[in-house]
């Protein structure tokens, strides 16, 4: 086949799935390596642009660790972690504030808007996107969120804009911003959108029943598989979490939730368009 038919195959096979998701709703969580290198962070860009482009309403919330942990090496503030969960300070948090609502969230809008998106940044504050309470005072100002209000991100996307979110909620029960886990963000907010899918790009192939081995890697994963995956220690370490959220997901109406290798670049389109399938897909029993 050459290589002109190849990409006009590549272009049929997309047909269907676009036909199925335009109009419909997906957030991504942007997160990891993907956001460090430059490349991945056009190749991820790009995707969104193009699911933009053919009719899909896509949602961005993005995490920042990295970025916050250089700020803070800067100021000479030590980074600590709980639990795997960052420890926040009232220094960290106004760090995490300047960084997440500021900085990083301002450059991926401008990096969508250069190469041809229309993209509008928000931060959970915005609205009372994301109210929060304190989720356990061990994690200093980490919160729990209490309250979703998706208009904010609804108008933006029925305005013709991919809204790309940070992750700091107002508090309920403080004067305080708190800080709040990316992935639970995208979650909660994938189900107060009614969304049809929720990504979530990590630094893994997905689940894998192996760790040590890729070629072990779950295809799919029935939402009420996921406890005994807990106990046989298949979901391990900073898995559970994540897969708890996207089963709370699910719970809360989302279609369908993918874990992606954030690391291969256009996983998204392959994820999406693609008859491929290359991550991990949660989904209900069917």
């Amino acid at each position: 086949m050459s290589s002109h038919e190849q990409q006009a195959q590549t272009l049929i096979e997309a047909l269907p799935y676009i036909q199925k998701f335009t109009g419909k709703t997906v957030v991504v969580k942007y997160g990891g390596n993907a956001m460090v290198s430059d490349d991945l962070r056009r190749a991820v860009m790009c995707d969104i642009i193009l699911l933009h482009l053919v009719g899909i309403r896509v949602a961005v919330v993005h995490g920042g660790g990295p970025e916050i942990s250089g700020m803070l090496k800067k100021i000479g503030h030590e980074s600590r972690f709980v639990d795997g969960l960052r420890y926040t300070d009232r220094v960290t948090m106004d760090i995490v504030q300047s960084i997440l609502c500021g900085k990083v969230n301002k450059d991926l809008v401008a990096q969508l808007n250069r190469l041809g998106g229309q993209a509008v940044g928000l931060c959970g504050i915005d609205g009372n996107l994301f109210q929060a309470e304190c989720l356990d005072e061990k994690y200093g100002l980490v919160g729990k969120i209490t309250g979703v209000n998706p208009e904010p991100v609804e108008s933006a996307l029925s305005g013709g804009y991919v809204p790309v979110v940070s992750t700091v909620a107002q508090g309920v029960d403080a004067d305080t911003s708190y800080n709040i886990n990316a992935d639970t963000a995208a979650a909660k907010l994938a189900e107060a959108l009614h969304a049809e899918k929720l990504i979530l790009l990590t630094d893994v192939r997905g689940l894998l029943r192996n760790p040590d081995d890729e070629a072990t890697l779950m295809h799919v994963v029935h939402t009420y598989e996921v406890p005994g995956l807990i106990e046989q220690g298949v979901i391990s370490g900073g898995m559970i979490p994540k897969m708890e959220c996207c089963v709370d997901a699910i719970a809360g109406g989302v279609d369908r939730v993918h874990i992606l290798d954030g690391r291969i670049p256009h996983s998204i389109l392959i994820e999406l368009l693609s008859d491929e399938g290359i991550g991990t897909m949660l989904k209900k029993e069917d």
